[in-house]
């Protein structure tokens, strides 16, 4: 069963590749995707890895968590679902 991987506090020249080359030294990787701002185009500084193996990610969370890359400090946790976004659709958060 595949497992998801939040990558929290990336800096804003770290890559899909990068993640990509990193998460691999410890198991297979699925997909790789960083969250970039829709209007400016700019990475916001978190992203997402799927790893094949619940236990690599497992080691690959614990071993990368705090390290740092490009700079920046990482916070490295497994991902949650988000229930509130799909039930917000028509609610707005101002």
């Amino acid at each position: 069963m595949s497992t998801k991987i939040y990558i929290g506090n990336l800096s804003f020249s770290t890559t899909e590749q990068t993640l990509q080359n990193l998460f691999s030294q410890y198991g297979k990787v699925i997909s790789v995707k960083i969250i970039f701002d829709k209007i400016t185009n700019q990475s916001k500084g978190f992203g997402f890895v799927e790893m094949e193996n619940q236990e690599e990610a497992e080691v690959a969370i614990a071993t990368i968590n705090g390290k740092t890359l490009d700079n920046r400090r990482l916070r490295v946790k497994k991902a949650t679902e988000n229930k509130n976004e799909s039930s917000n659709f028509f609610n707005p958060r101002f």
